[in-house]
């Protein structure tokens, strides 16, 4: 072996994806002194894409202060690397439905203000490269709480602007453009968005999303009609009918404002993520893959953080082996591509305990030596 790459998502709710991968590499170095390793910690686009990126692109984290999806104030971190060319920002930091109560979950009152305040503060800094991950968010408001933040005026028949909540968009007659931040111009901006749902609709924002963050049936409705009468405005002005772009539904019908004011690419989270690290690159002449994530099973195959993995280095030809806490349905992840997939369980444990750091860690790193190992063995027997 002269070449191996480490490439593991989280284990969530245990091990950042940098743990796992540092615990990867120490069963390496149990075997191979002079191998070659890569480790490069991997992300989906969701939660721990901050993390991941500033890590992996050598940045640095920032903090700054907005509003939250009340518009309460709070503090918030993003990610500055490129030399401070390039931000990554979670939406779900400023306007996540983590941020709130249960009783305070509702989408017709919750705007992506914060978001936007967060975009805001990136292009004061010299930002012209965004990269952002939009799950998890608590709003409906198909991102006008966050184009407001940057200049956008939403007015009512009465010229009025409206609040850039979900309970607007209805009210919402015509767009004043003429106080949008300029540098917003020179800016390009690419969204992880794992989802493929239109703006509005049956399959919309609302009525697949929008019950999930607190709406009731009525509420639902109510949300729907607003984002159709807003993607009919959208069509009229900007020529665009943003239920023929798969995404914009997402995070309320924050993906289909990113694409109709900002210009932007929606990708698949792995995909915007390996793009950023260059994961292709690195590629070149590996000759193993290492990946895994807390839970493998046949949802792994279907366009999580490890299928991407593997569809990239399968295009280079180079094997991936994966490594989870819980693994299920191996015969199918073979046929998926997989060489081989292994659980780091040595023995039956609680879930409570295989998930402690330090005993997640030796599991790991102890299933990795094996792993390992049995490569040695066959190549100087050959």
């Amino acid at each position: 072996m002269r070449k191996i790459i480490i490439s593991p998502d989280s284990f969530k709710g245990s091990l950042t994806s940098t743990e796992v991968a540092n615990a990867i590499k120490e069963g390496i170095r149990k075997v191979f002194l002079d191998c070659e390793i890569i480790k490069i910690p991997i992300a989906d686009g969701g939660e721990g894409t901050t993390d991941t990126l500033v890590s992996a692109l050598k940045g640095e984290k920032v903090k700054v202060r907005v509003h939250d999806p009340l518009m309460r104030p709070i503090e918030v971190e993003y990610g500055l690397a490129d030399n401070g060319k390039t931000a990554i920002i979670e939406m779900a930091a400023a306007s996540g439905i983590t941020l709130l109560k249960k009783e305070e979950q509702d989408p017709s009152l919750t705007t992506t203000f914060g978001t936007g305040e967060i975009i805001k503060d990136a292009l004061k800094r010299g930002c012209r490269s965004f990269l952002i991950g939009i799950g998890g968010s608590a709003t409906n408001d198909a991102g006008t709480g966050m184009l407001r933040a940057l200049g956008f005026r939403f007015l009512n028949k009465n010229g009025d602007e409206t609040d850039g909540t979900g309970k607007s968009l209805h009210s919402i007659y015509s767009i004043d453009t003429s106080n949008v931040i300029p540098e917003l111009k020179e800016s390009s901006f690419t969204i992880a968005c794992d989802v493929n749902n239109p703006f509005s609709g049956p399959n919309g924002a609302a009525y697949v999303y929008a019950p999930q963050k607190g709406a009731s049936e009525l509420m639902t409705k109510e949300l729907d009609e607003g984002l159709e009468h807003f993607r009919q405005l959208i069509e009229t002005i900007k020529k665009l009918d943003l239920n023929t772009v798969p995404g914009a539904g997402a995070a309320g019908g924050l993906g289909g404002g990113f694409v109709a004011f900002l210009n932007a690419q929606l990708k698949p989270g792995i995909e915007m993520v390996l793009e950023a690290v260059s994961f292709d690159a690195h590629l070149q002449n590996a000759d193993l893959v290492i990946t895994g994530e807390g839970k493998i099973d046949k949802q792994t195959g279907m366009g999580k953080a490890v299928s991407g993995i593997l569809d990239a280095a399968s295009r280079r030809n180079v094997p991936v082996i994966a490594v989870g806490g819980c693994v299920e349905d191996v015969e199918n992840l073979n046929k998926r591509g997989f060489v081989s997939v292994f659980s780091v369980l040595p023995s039956p444990m609680s879930l409570e305990e295989a998930m402690q750091k330090d005993v997640a860690k030796r599991n790991i790193t102890q299933t990795t030596v094996q792993i390992i190992r049995t490569i040695k063995h066959f190549q100087s027997n050959n």
